[in-house]
């Protein structure tokens, strides 16, 4: 049986604030958020890129993930987002 692979992401709002999450469909989660229909939130501040995303194991591991993100300053967020990008332009 194959588990559904859950990923961590975080969104860049329109006033510079960053938004994490978790879902099973980064595009599409991505795109309803774009489209107001995501969470309170992002519908009140607006979407204008996904920075960072990471797939984990499962949901349990994606929420617990979130969490630590979540508890991360707003430095320490910015850094984990150069991380990524330093590997994905090697």
């Amino acid at each position: 049986m194959n588990k559904t692979p859950y990923f961590v992401y975080l969104l860049k709002c329109g006033d510079g604030t960053l938004y994490t999450g978790i879902t099973t469909d980064v595009a599409r989660r991505f795109a309803e958020h774009q489209k107001g229909i995501g969470s309170h939130y992002t519908r009140a501040k607006g979407v204008v890129a996904m920075v960072y995303q990471e797939e984990v194991a499962d949901r349990g591991a994606a929420s617990r993930c979130e969490a630590l993100i979540k508890r991360m300053t707003r430095e320490e967020k910015l850094a984990l987002i150069a991380l990524q990008e330093r590997k994905t332009t090697r």
